[in-house]
């Protein structure tokens, strides 16, 4: 198995995971985003620098409320506990928020959960991503 496919194999478990969580507490979920596509456009979103390629993955409402949510499956250090999200993504989903009005959480290993905005303060710059401290659970 190649190195993307054992992410995609972590990050679908991820989401569904989140997803059961969320029913599990009252939560309506819809599948959202890339994982709908079939592989060939995944892979040619991947080669793009459109922020679509950064749609979260799931979509939850609960009473009036409405959410978009970024299962970041895998993208938690055992070492430090710190979680990583690319910094593309970051500015994306700010852009998403801004142009959507919902907000979007990235919701991690142990389900820590964070803002794109808390996120962007919060983070420490890494090579190609900004890092947060854990746990903040919902």
């Amino acid at each position: 198995m190649t190195s993307f496919q054992q992410r995609k194999a972590i990050g679908d478990a991820h989401e569904r995971y989140v997803a059961e969580q969320l029913i599990g507490r009252g939560w309506e979920v819809g599948f959202w985003g890339q994982g709908l596509l079939s592989r060939a456009l995944q892979c040619a979103l991947r080669r793009t620098d459109s922020s679509i390629r950064w749609f979260p993955d799931l979509i939850a409402a609960k009473a009036r409320d409405l959410v978009l949510i970024d299962c970041k499956g895998g993208m938690t250090s055992q070492r430090t506990g710190r979680h990583a999200v690319e910094r593309s993504a970051v500015q994306a989903h700010l852009q998403l928020v801004a142009w959507t009005g919902l907000p979007i959480y990235y919701v991690f290993d142990g389900l820590d959960v964070w803002a794109p905005h808390d996120v962007l303060i919060a983070g420490w710059k890494g090579r190609t991503a900004l890092l947060v401290p854990g746990p903040r659970t919902f």
